[in-house]
């Protein structure tokens, strides 16, 4: 697999996919993405103003345009949104795409970095804690589907976390080189 190849980051909210990602992006020398924020800068709008006038519906319907125009770029890294993965024609997108990782973290985790935020539409509930779990349970078959390679998010600082996903990312392409060169064999 050349370095080159694209890389999608997938997972829940608070897994750390924009600021680890930022760090795996500039190592493999990849263009980096939040589709997030692309989005909003595409729109000028905020994704909580998109949820507000247009719903969950209509704020997946513009992600998925926005990932059938991302994935078909070449050498980026591209930080998903927490539910790309809920849709059917995302996960083909990602899955056709590049290498795709899933963050994982865990729920307590979720809270402990995401006490502040206060501007993510789906996180606007009365028990946080429960929002997540619900979230975990949907979600995770998903993230599992779509994921050639599920990395823990450690509790350490994120450049220590990102050096970690960069050796797991690299003993992986490595493994794939080498099956792929005993299956041409």
């Amino acid at each position: 697999m050349a370095s080159k190849q694209n890389i999608f980051l997938v997972g829940p909210m608070g897994s750390g996919k924009t600021t680890i990602g930022k760090v795996v992006a500039r190592e493999f020398g990849l263009e980096f993405y939040d589709s997030d924020q692309e989005l909003e800068r595409l729109t000028g709008a905020s994704v909580n103003l998109i949820f507000d006038v247009e719903g969950e519906a209509g704020f997946r319907e513009r992600e998925t345009r926005l990932l059938r125009d991302l994935t078909r770029k070449q050498g980026v890294l591209i930080a998903t949104g927490g539910g790309a993965v809920t849709t059917a024609e995302n996960r083909r997108l990602l899955r056709q795409g590049g290498l795709v990782v899933w963050l994982k973290t865990s729920v307590a985790q979720q809270l402990k970095r995401l006490s502040h935020d206060n501007a993510r539409p789906l996180l606007q509930a009365p028990d946080r804690k429960a929002r997540l779990e619900a979230l975990a349970q949907q979600r995770n078959p998903h993230y599992h589907s779509v994921a050639d390679l599920e990395f823990t998010s450690p509790e350490h600082h994120s450049k220590l976390a990102a050096q970690a996903l960069i050796r797991s990312i690299q003993e992986f392409r490595e493994a794939h080189d080498e099956e792929s060169a005993h299956a041409k064999r």
